[in-house]
Parts: structure tokens; sequence; C-alpha cells
């Protein structure tokens, strides 16, 4: 973990530049609230082979605490010449819950959120979010409704704006098609989509070019094909009219025609004037109509 004194220094030289408007974007790296040591194992040991921190649930031993982080962020935005600190990078948010003082949340949402916070949730079924080994949909929601209630608490009108992925190995198109209708619940519809890209030295990797779960052994669907992984990438922007033959096509193979209509559930919007059968309907009544008239 890098030093306080040495973010303080570099936040202080990037004040002097010339122009400097008064912001600082980030501090943090990847996922920003990790700066505490996991537990008192960890520091004598390292980290363990046989479990993780916090999948599938938090480890019994996890030492959950932002304590070092909140005074960090604290120093930095007390130096003269700054106006605000942001984190932008992204926080984990199962292990803000985790930590039983709420103080951490607080205080980002009062001081370090520039409207808009960006967090990775990554999936919502449950049968893809095992294989990425991420918490799942229960535990994003409740991070929703915490900070929802926290800026109403402090008056301010800010957004989560959550990061998913497509066709990462072990999603399926139903569970792809399952999170689209996550996105239609919550009422977003993502600018951007990220389809899955083997790295060297990840787990997701060796899932994708394998088919097998290093962690369990079990064999994934993995999605190779570039027209199945465009359907998944395209029902996570349904809406966008380039996309409807895509969503069409994925909703047909996983026998989802119910989301296919007029109703205000439908992912994929078809008016009833396109409906032989309803407009059919349609005029037969208004007929009945005229001739009582």
């Amino acid at each position: 973990t890098r030093s306080h004194e040495s973010i303080v220094r570099e936040a202080k030289k990037i004040t002097e530049l010339p122009n400097f408007k008064g912001y600082i974007h980030d501090v943090g790296g990847p996922t920003a609230n990790f700066r505490h040591p996991s537990c008192a194992k960890q520091l004598k040991v390292g980290v363990c082979r046989d479990r993780q921190c916090l999948f599938p649930k938090p480890c019994p031993n996890l030492d959950a605490d932002h304590s070092d982080y909140i005074a960090l962020l604290q120093k930095v935005r007390a130096l003269s010449g700054i106006k605000k600190v942001f984190v932008r990078s992204g926080i984990r948010y199962d292990y803000l819950l985790a930590d039983k003082n709420d103080r951490f949340l607080d205080e980002l949402c009062r001081y370090h959120v520039s409207g808009q916070l960006k967090v990775a949730p990554e999936h919502v079924a449950e049968h893809a979010l095992s294989n990425m080994g991420k918490p799942g949909k229960s535990v994003y929601l409740k991070f929703m409704r915490a900070f929802n209630k926290k800026n109403q608490e402090i008056g301010l009108k800010q957004f989560l704006v959550p990061y998913f992925i497509s066709s990462h190995p072990g999603c399926t198109l139903r569970d792809a098609v399952e999170l689209s209708e996550f996105l239609r619940d919550i009422g977003h519809q993502p600018e951007q989509v990220q389809d899955f890209i083997p790295t060297p030295g990840s787990a997701s990797t060796a899932m994708y070019y394998s088919g097998i779960n290093p962690e369990t052994g079990k064999k994934v669907f993995v999605a190779r094909n570039p027209h199945d992984k465009a359907m998944q990438r395209a029902l996570m922007q349904y809406k966008n009219p380039k996309n409807r033959q895509l969503v069409k096509e994925a909703l047909q193979q996983t026998n989802r025609g119910n989301l296919i209509g007029d109703d205000e559930k439908c992912l994929l919007k078809i008016s009833s004037s396109h409906n032989p059968k309803a407009r059919h309907s349609k005029i037969a009544f208004n007929h009945k109509m005229n001739k009582r008239r």
C-alpha cells in the first residue's frame, strides 16, 4: 500500500501545476477502498490458498476497515488549493457493506462522488456470478438502497453507474436475458458495453480456453462464436434500434417470446398495429361500435 506521505507529496505537486483547476480526480487503485489488510493472518502467512476473502460470502476472519482510506482522503482534500477529491476508479461495494461502521459511505457520498459513482456488479444471474467470483444480485441491491438512502439523508442527487460485462465464461444466453430484464427494472441503459476479452494470467481466461472452472473443476459454457457474443452484447442495449434483430433472435432462442410485444415489461417493443391479430380485433371492435351508433 502506497504511503500517505507519498500520495500527499504528489498531490501538493499537482496543486502547483499552472493548469491545476482544484480537482484531484482519483485517489485509489483499480479497487479504491482496498487499503486495509484482509485479516491478522494475512500479515503473518499471506493470503489463503483455499478461500477468497469476499466470495462466495465474506470470510468470518475478514477485517473490513476503511479508517486508513478515510484518513488519507481527508489529508488530501485538506491541502491548500484543492476544491474536491473524487473517487472515480470504482469501489468494492461488498467490502463496504462488510464494514460494520458506515462512516466511509457517509464520507464517500458527502465529499468524493462527482455526481456518479462507478461500481462493478458485472452481472446479476447467480449462474454467471458464481463463475466470476462476484457477490449475488441481492448484495448489489442492498448497496443500491444504502447509497440512495445516504444521498437522501445528506440532500444530494447522485447516481450509481453499474458496470456489466457480456459473454464472460460461464454466462449463457439465458443469463444475458436475465441481465437485460434487470437493466429494464432499474431503468438503466448502458451507453457502453464491455464484451469479455481474454487477458493473460486470469482465472477467467483459463476458463475461456479450457471450458473448465479451475476453482470447481466443472465444465462451463463459453460463448466463443462472434454471433453468440453479439447477441449477449445486444441484450444489454436492447433499446438500441440497431440491436432489434439480435435481441429478437436471442429471445426466440431462449423461448422468451413473452418479452416481445407492447407490454411495458417487454424488451422488444412491437405495437399492436404491427400485430395482425391485434389489429384485426381492433378493427372489428371499432366496426361494432360504429354499428351501435
